[in-house]
């Protein structure tokens, strides 16, 4: 029961669009600085390092490299001190933690980066690969149709013919044995000359 009510306060602290990033994502944490009567805005850009907690408690740390030292940052991901969290470039990350980058320096501390599957690439005003595939499947299967019904129209011509020619022969056959046959007339012998 206390859990329920401990979830149902923190709930109203929760912010409602939370930002989507991982580890080994390089991220822009834009943070509310209070100076006097003024509040500006500063970004802390660096790698996420790892994350962790839940709910409330959800945190997550960044390092950057300032002026050749380490930097590490831990911050509450609910903190209302946040402004915004940009994901400036996405890397590819096969552990939960990346503490192996503080003894990396330089371009070492490179992650490689995560791109979008390449069927997802899209040029202004150019068709994916995925779409030009199903147009040329589509092509391929209307031509293979035309190709059927022109055959089928000429098998049903050549039917057409030989049924006609059948039934042409049909008439001449009953013709004929309707007309009754005539004797034959003699034939007149050939008059010769010598």
């Amino acid at each position: 029961m206390s859990q329920q009510i401990i979830r149902e306060v923190e709930q109203q602290y929760l912010k409602a669009a939370r930002p989507k990033f991982d580890v080994g994502d390089t991220v822009s944490v834009h943070i509310r600085i209070q100076e006097g009567g003024k509040e500006r805005v500063q970004a802390f850009v660096g790698t996420v390092l790892g994350r962790r907690g839940a709910g409330i408690n959800e945190k997550f740390t960044v390092r950057r490299i300032v002026a050749g030292e380490g930097v590490e940052r831990i911050f509450p991901l609910h903190s209302p001190a946040i402004a915004k969290i940009e994901v400036v470039r996405s890397g590819v990350s096969r552990r939960a933690k990346l503490y192996f980058l503080r003894q990396r320096v330089g371009k070492a501390t490179r992650l490689k980066e995560r791109r979008p599957p390449r069927k997802a690439l899209v040029v202004a005003g150019e068709e994916t690969i995925a779409e030009r595939e199903a147009r040329e499947a589509a092509d391929e299967a209307r031509i293979r149709a035309a190709e059927k019904a022109k055959r089928e129209t000429e098998a049903a011509k050549k039917q057409a013919k030989l049924a006609e020619k059948a039934g042409k022969a049909e008439k001449a056959q009953k013709a004929d044995q309707a007309q009754p046959e005539k004797p034959a007339e003699p034939k007149a012998p050939a008059t010769g000359g010598r």
